[in-house]
């Protein structure tokens, strides 16, 4: 018989390898290799035994409605489509300090009314959990409390007739399968478990949501396939300046994705936010230059936030970029377009932008409210007061139309705004239902937005234009 040798694991992507090396040839991390003992050799064959054959239904058929647990934390109950689904695996992950814990922990007490709750924890003790508990005075919930890592011992307490609803299991990387003989939080470990914990919870139908940690990247740590494992992954977002956190699901089995909670954290834990617009808005003045506020989507809900920008002389050879909540290689295309559509030159300039309190803004509608954000800093002319502004610019300079017109627009009318700087309607449709309420000023190009904010003649600093001198 052949002699099996062991094999070299990669723990950010998964990748095997037949000898360890300092760089992994798969994803390109270094010192992330470990040795790791094979698997049982695969079948060579299905051979000559035959298996039962599966039954196909129609893809018509009758259909029952997902019975849901819901929470009553109306943040959390959107972000998972409406509640929680028995039977169903959620991973939490998020930045070390960032109030997963918390999150979890208020959940689970808000369902112990109707269900039976169960908290593990392989980071902390039974008396560091009621401590967490006193603090947020959940104290009288009748959540059961655990601390252990050994998936066979966790499994053993909730295989039971009379087992728990919902679990948390606090972290993922810190259980270990006593068959393999390798550390907590590596590849095999990581997999191995989880896939144990799902398998018993779609099997006795409760509810497992697993806390996940992050790499430095901010991306789960352990295998990507956990992430397709489970029904919903949770990212939990936020700066640790600013009191408020994020909610986001990437991925939902049971309801949209790109969807968002708003939570502020208090001393007393976590509150939920309903308006989250008029929290990140709460602190924006009036007419102001170099600022913009954009009205986007996050999954179905309409968000107003102001983006602020700075453009300052600079004294490198290579002007600096910064940008905080938004991407900054479309920053860079904004730029080239103003410069070569508009002739707006900042070329020799130092470009920052922030977008006001901690959010982070994915959608290219962005790209419009950026443009006006930094023209309004290059010519030092505040915009109109009360404007919000939302559109994608091409290459071309041209302004596109975005989804959701209407809905942004709503919520910027219900906020006080009363002007509005939006794409033009492909085919001459009228610009909203809304058109009574807020002034809309439709723009094509990114010449009729410079137009429309006054953009006064070339007269910048030396120092400002294309390439320094």
């Amino acid at each position: 018989m052949a002699r099996t040798s062991a094999q070299y694991v990669c723990q950010e992507c998964g990748a095997a390898q037949p000898k360890w090396s300092g760089r992994c040839d798969a994803c390109g991390a270094w010192n992330t290799l470990i040795e790791e003992a094979p698997a049982e050799t695969a079948p060579k064959g299905l051979g000559g035994k035959r298996g039962r054959a599966i039954d196909f239904a129609p893809l018509d058929g009758p259909t029952t409605p997902t019975p849901r647990r819901v929470t009553g934390i109306g943040e959390f109950d959107r972000v998972t489509g409406g509640g929680l689904v028995a039977g169903s695996a959620l991973l939490v992950g998020g930045d070390p300090g960032i109030g997963k814990s918390t999150l979890l922990l208020q959940v689970v007490a808000a369902l112990a009314g109707e269900a039976r709750c169960a908290y593990v924890s392989g980071e902390e003790a039974i008396d560091q959990i009621r401590l967490r508990a006193g603090r947020l005075g959940l104290t009288g919930a009748s959540v059961v409390l655990a601390a252990a890592t050994s998936v066979r011992d966790i499994a053993a307490a909730l295989d039971a007739a009379d087992g728990p609803d919902v679990v948390v299991v606090d972290s993922i990387q810190t259980l270990y399968v006593d068959t393999l003989d390798l550390a907590p939080g590596t590849v095999a470990q990581v997999r191995t478990s989880a896939q144990e914990l799902i398998r018993l919870a779609k099997r006795r139908g409760f509810v497992v949501m697993m806390v996940g940690h992050v790499t430095k990247e901010g991306m789960i740590a352990g295998p990507r396939v956990l992430e397709h494992m489970v029904d919903t992954v949770l990212y939990f977002e936020g700066e640790r300046s600013h009191q408020f956190r994020i909610l986001r699901a990437v991925k939902n089995r049971f309801g949209a994705t790109d969807e968002i909670g708003v939570f502020e954290m208090t001393d007393g834990g976590l509150v939920q936010v309903a308006n989250p617009s008029a929290l990140f808005l709460a602190e924006r003045e009036g007419e102001v230059a170099d600022a913009c506020v954009f009205a986007g989507m996050e999954g179905s809900r309409p968000v107003l936030v102001e983006i602020q920008s700075l453009i300052a002389p600079s004294a490198l050879a290579t002007p600096r970029r910064a940008v905080v909540g938004w991407d900054s290689g479309r920053l860079a295309m904004i730029l080239a377009v103003l410069e070569a559509r508009c002739g707006v030159a900042m070329g020799g300039a130092d470009v920052f932008l922030n977008v006001a309190g901690g959010l982070r803004i994915g959608e290219p509608a962005a790209d419009l409210a950026v443009a006006a954000a930094l023209v309004s800093a290059e010519s030092g002319r505040p915009l109109p007061a009360e404007t919000v502004v939302f559109g994608e610019i091409g290459l071309g300079g041209e302004v596109r139309a975005v989804a959701r017109a209407d809905a942004r627009l709503k919520e910027a009318a219900k906020l006080g705004f009363t002007r509005a700087i939006v794409p033009t309607r492909p085919g001459g449709a009228a610009s909203s239902s809304f058109a009574a309420e807020i002034q809309v000023a439709e723009v094509a190009h990114v010449a009729e937005l410079l137009a429309l904010l006054h953009e006064p003649a070339v007269d910048r600093p030396q120092a400002w234009r294309a390439g320094r001198g």
